[in-house]
């Protein structure tokens, strides 16, 4: 089975052409999607910092270690 030779003048020109067809979020839409997720990787680290705590309050009371 043969290989196509690369042509790179035709990948250019298609790669082209397919970028007109991108939708390039607004830059609020941008600043809004990258606040929420600072937000939400906050909410999980404060929920797996939260867990981690309790987990240790009970592994030290289930082996009796103080401090």
């Amino acid at each position: 089975m043969a290989v196509p030779a690369f042509d790179p003048a035709k990948f250019y020109r298609e790669v082209r052409s397919e970028m007109t067809k991108v939708t390039w979020p607004s830059r609020k839409e941008t600043l809004v999607t990258t606040g929420l997720v600072f937000a939400m990787a906050a909410l999980a680290a404060l929920f797996f910092f939260a867990a981690d705590q309790i987990i240790g309050v009970f592994v030290r009371m289930l082996f009796g270690a103080t401090g």
